[in-house]
C-alpha cells in the first residue's frame, strides 16, 4: 500500500521544468486571443468578413495549448511508472529531474556495497590472553549489540560454544568502540582511537592490525584491565553486483566515492577490489552529512546511497538520497529514490531513466512549441480551415502522448 501511494504521489507531482510550460502559457493565451482578434479585424477591413470569422476561429482552435500542458506530466507518469516496474521508487518529478544532473555518487560501505553479513575471520591473542578468552571478552560486551560487526563476533563465540558472562557498565562510544565490565574486568573493544583515548599502548598489535587491514578486513582491538588482549578481524563480503555498478557509473562520467567508518587501509583495500578511486574513511556516524555538504560546496551534484539509520542525515542533505529497500525505515523515509530490489546497479538505471524521461519532456515541449509557432500564423493568414485546425490540435496532443508512451520501450 505504501509503494502504491508513493508511485501515485510521484505521478501526480510536477517537475521544475513544468514551470517553463506554465510561464509560456501565462503569456501565450492573451497573445493568441490578441492574434485571433487582429486576424478577424484584418480580414474584415479587407472586406472579407466570413474569412475573418474563419481565421478567428481557426487561430483559437489551432493554438489550444493542450500539448504544452501535457508535455511534462505525460512523460513523468510514464517515467515514474517504468521505474516502479523496475523496482525503483521515485518520489516525484523534482527528484527525477535532479537525477540527470548528478556528478558524484557516494556509497556507504556496510550494507550497501557489502552484504552487511560480516563474519569473524581472524583472532590474534596478545599478552596473557588466549584466543578463546579474547573472543569471549569481545562477544560479552557485544552481546546486546545490533551493529553487524558486533553480531558477527557474538555469532562466532556462540558457534564455538563459548559462554558469555553478563556485562555491566556498558557504554558505546560513537566512532571509537565500546566498553564494559566482564567478571570484574574492565573490557574495551574498538579501534586505535579508543585505545589512544584510554592511554593504552597498542604498538604490540600494530603489525597484526596492518596485515589484516591490507587484506580488506576490519580489525578491532580487545583490551582487558588496561592491557591488550588481542585483535579480532571481521570481513564482510562484497555484493557481487557492486563492482559492475561502479564500472557503469564510471562509463556515465559520474565520480564514485566510498564512505566508511573503517580505517584508511581497510577502506583502500576494498575500494581497489571495486575499482573505486576516491575513498573517505574513518568517518564518524554524525559526520556523513558534512562529507556530502563539503562536496556540494565544491560544485558537485551529489547522490548519497545508504541503508542505515546513521545514513539518514546524509540522505537528507544530498541532492538526491537513494535508500536501499532492505535498509532501515528512517533511511527509506528520507530517500528521494528507493531501490526495492536492493541492487546497487539500479542506481545507474535510475540516472538513465531520469535522462531518458527529461529527453522525452524536452522533445514534447519542442514539438508543442513548433506546432503552435507554425500553426498560428498559417491560421491567421486564412490558410487553415477550422475543421482541419481542430484535427491538427488533437493530433498534436496525441503525438505528445505517443512520444511519452514510447519511453516504456526505451532500454536503460
Amino acid at each position: 500500500a505504501q509503494i502504491i501511494k508513493l508511485v501515485e504521489e510521484a505521478q501526480a507531482s510536477s517537475a521544475p521544468i513544468q514551470r517553463l510550460a506554465d510561464q509560456v502559457t501565462r503569456w501565450f493565451v492573451p497573445a493568441v486571443v490578441a492574434t485571433a482578434v487582429l486576424a478577424f479585424f484584418g480580414w474584415w477591413a479587407a472586406g472579407d468578413f466570413p474569412q475573418g470569422l474563419l481565421a478567428f476561429i481557426a487561430v483559437l482552435i489551432i493554438a489550444c495549448p493542450c500539448a504544452l500542458g501535457i508535455a511534462t506530466p505525460a512523460a513523468l507518469m510514464v517515467g515514474v511508472g517504468k521505474g516502479a516496474e523496475a523496482g525503483i521508487l521515485i518520489r516525484g518529478g523534482e527528484v527525477l529531474e535532479r537525477a540527470q544532473k548528478l556528478t558524484t555518487v557516494i556509497f556507504d560501505k556496510t550494507g550497501t556495497l557489502t552484504r552487511g553479513e560480516p563474519n569473524v575471520t581472524d583472532i590474534v591473542p596478545l599478552g596473557a590472553a588466549t584466543e578463546e578468552e579474547a573472543l569471549q571478552l569481545a562477544a560479552s560486551v557485544e552481546a546486546g549489540s545490533e551493529h553487524p560487526l558486533g553480531e558477527a563476533i557474538v555469532r562466532a563465540a556462540q558457534h564455538r560454544g563459548i559462554e558469555l558472562p553478563k556485562v555491566g557498565g556498558f557504554e558505546a562510544i560513537p566512532g571509537h568502540g565500546i566498553r564494559g565490565e566482564v567478571d570484574g574486568h574492565k573490557v574495551l573493544l574498538g579501534n586505535r582511537r579508543l585505545f589512544a583515548r584510554e592511554g593504552i599502548d597498542a604498538a604490540a598489535a600494530e603489525a597484526a592490525m596492518t596485515r589484516l587491514e591490507h587484506e580488506g578486513k576490519t580489525a578491532m582491538l580487545v583490551g582487558r584491565d588496561g592491557k591488550l588482549a588481542g585483535v579480532i578481524a571481521v570481513a564482510d563480503t562484497l555484493k557481487p553486483e557492486a563492482k559492475e555498478a561502479v564500472a557503469a557509473l564510471a562509463r556515465e562520467k559520474i565520480e564514485v566515492v566510498m564512505l566508511t567508518g573503517d580505517n584508511q587501509r581497510t577502506a583502500q583495500a576494498i575500494a581497489r577490489e571495486l575499482g573505486i578511486e576516491k575513498v573517505i574513511a574513518e568517518v564518524l556516524p554524525g559526520d556523513k552529512a558534512k562529507v556530502v555538504q563539503d562536496l556540494q560546496r565544491q560544485g558537485q551534484s551529489v547522490a548519497m546511497v545508504g541503508d542505515g539509520v546513521n545514513d539518514a542525515p546524509a540522505l537528507a542533505v544530498a541532492d538526491i538520497g537513494i535508500a536501499i529497500g532492505s535498509g532501515s525505515d528512517v533511511a527509506k523515509e528520507t530517500g528521494g529514490i528507493i531501490l526495492i530490489r536492493n541492487d546497487v546497479r539500479d542506481v545507474v538505471l535510475a540516472i538513465r531513466l531520469s535522462r531518458a524521461t527529461m529527453l522525452k519532456i524536452k522533445q514534447n515541449l519542442f514539438w508543442a512549441f513548433i506546432y503552435n509557432t507554425v500553426g498560428i500564423p498559417v491560421a491567421a493568414l486564412g490558410f487553415l480551415n477550422p475543421i482541419i485546425a481542430a484535427a491538427a490540435m488533437a493530433l498534436s496532443s496525441l503525438s505528445v502522448i505517443v512520444n511519452s508512451a514510447l519511453l516504456k520501450r526505451t532500454r536503460l
